[in-house]
């Protein structure tokens, strides 16, 4: 993994000329974009403690995130001014952000900006763009980037970069987590990272109502004749459950644990929109074609996708004779 010494620079002068520098990560954020955001923020007004730095999400951190140093100070949507900077964390494409069409000038040369992302399919939108596919997480980029400039990782700052490596790594446990990842652990952790804070409220932390959601997604497995396990969840899911959006996050990490499938797939639905996540073990699998056939992308092994639409659920019923009539005629109906 490695970004070009040249566009460090590059990024260098543009926070120099900036007046204020707004940090944007995608909607409905997960570890890697909330650690991405707050940690790159963080380490922006260390080197520049006399600039302005916002921090934006359409959606606020999830509450499994409110350990983190400044998770309050994320805002909603931005509102820009001329001299701004702006940077983008883990969003392969403007609709990912959500500003595509309220913001529209994001993304159309009026601000100079800057993209960091892990995602293959990244559009490189922004007028520089350190996408590196093999980086397992964006927060992975942010530390080379702060490397390369000799920005100082505090505490805090190593804090947040290494829940976004821990959450896309599952734990230093999916195959995404290659020599480079544990260099980038060693190196946050020298750095004051407090891990265990992070595998506590990450991994150790569930609410009644996310034990609940998880329950209705194992409880709804359907295994297809493609090698598909398949769950779920309706918006009626959620409400019965009190469980937020957010809280569906990891449950596909049990879903693909069904031993012999191709891949894995929980479909949730929440106003007027059908979001799906793919994930697969397989090498032979490409989770992210899967999902472009839905607009949707990510990486080999785990992507995603929305479409319009609500779910309807089909049942297939079959009738079977007692024995003694099977040499008559059997009857189905759906």
């Amino acid at each position: 993994m490695s970004i070009s010494a040249k566009d460090a620079q590059k990024v260098q002068i543009i926070f120099e000329k900036a007046k204020r520098v707004l940090c944007v990560c995608h909607r409905n954020p997960d570890g890697d974009a909330i650690g991405a955001l707050l940690g790159m923020g963080l380490l922006l007004e260390q080197a520049y403690p006399s600039k302005k730095i916002l921090l934006h999400c359409v959606d606020p951190a999830p509450d499994t995130f409110h350990f983190l140093p400044e998770s309050g100070r994320i805002l909603g949507t931005p509102e820009l001014a001329d001299g701004d900077a702006v940077v983008f964390l883990d969003c392969a494409e403007p609709k990912q952000t959500n500003l595509h069409e309220s913001h529209a000038e994001l993304f159309t040369k009026t601000y100079l900006t800057i993209n960091i992302d892990h995602h293959p399919t990244n559009t490189l939108f922004a007028d520089v763009n350190f996408v590196v596919p093999n980086a397992a997480s964006s927060c992975e980029i942010v530390v080379e980037l702060a490397d390369l400039l000799g920005w100082q990782l505090t505490s805090d700052i190593a804090t947040c970069l290494l829940t976004g490596v821990y959450t896309d790594t599952g734990g230093l446990l999916h195959s995404n987590t290659t020599a480079n990842v544990y260099r980038t652990v060693a190196r946050l952790l020298r750095a004051g990272a407090r891990r265990q804070a992070i595998v506590t409220a990450v991994f150790r932390t569930a609410k009644p109502s996310t034990l609940k959601l998880w329950g209705r997604v194992l409880e709804k497995i359907h295994l297809t004749p493609e090698g598909g396990a398949i769950s779920a969840l309706t918006q009626g899911d959620f409400r019965a459950t009190g469980a937020d959006y957010s809280e569906l996050t990891g449950a596909i990490d049990y879903v693909n644990a069904v031993p012999g499938m191709r891949f894995s797939l929980i479909l949730s639905e929440r106003d007027g929109i059908v979001k799906g996540s793919l994930r697969t073990l397989r090498d032979d699998v490409d989770v992210a074609a899967m999902a472009s056939r839905f607009s949707g992308g990510g990486h080999r092994k785990a992507a995603g996708f929305s479409v319009l639409g609500t779910l309807q659920p089909e049942v297939r019923w079959k009738v079977v004779e007692p024995a003694a009539m099977q040499s008559g005629p059997s009857h189905s109906g759906e």
